[in-house]
């Protein structure tokens, strides 16, 4: 599975962007695409239309809970990162990719890197 954070969906609704060609290859091939419901609320706060909203409802097949074990393993992952003001909410689209055994797509690798000793892994 493919967990899609919120920077790459946005991109890969640009038709023709590299996000888009990435996120068509894994359509073709069946892979599990979900997101989590941290960076849903993320998307929903704009700025898209009601069109690309639409369209990245469809795209997304899974919207995943966030649970009580992710939040742990979320502030787990704060704690560990170095607290760092405005990261709460990567930690928790990381937990809960850690959790599902996916891998996460963004657009913000350098947000995510940290938690590759956590064992995530970026699509």
């Amino acid at each position: 599975m493919i967990h899609l954070d919120t920077s790459f969906l946005i991109r890969a609704l640009d038709p023709g962007s590299a996000a888009d060609r990435k996120l068509r290859d894994w359509i073709e091939r069946d892979e599990p695409l979900g997101m989590s419901a941290i960076a849903w609320a993320e998307l929903l706060c704009g700025p898209l239309g009601s069109a690309e909203m639409e369209l990245a409802a469809e795209i997304v097949g899974q919207h995943r809970d966030f649970t009580p074990s992710q939040a742990v393993m979320a502030a787990r992952l704060f704690n560990e990162s170095g607290r760092r003001r405005g990261s709460l909410v990567d930690c928790m689209i990381a937990a809960a990719a850690l959790s599902d055994g996916a891998s996460l797509a963004t657009a913000n690798v350098s947000d995510f890197r940290r938690f590759a000793t956590s064992g995530l892994e970026l699509a």
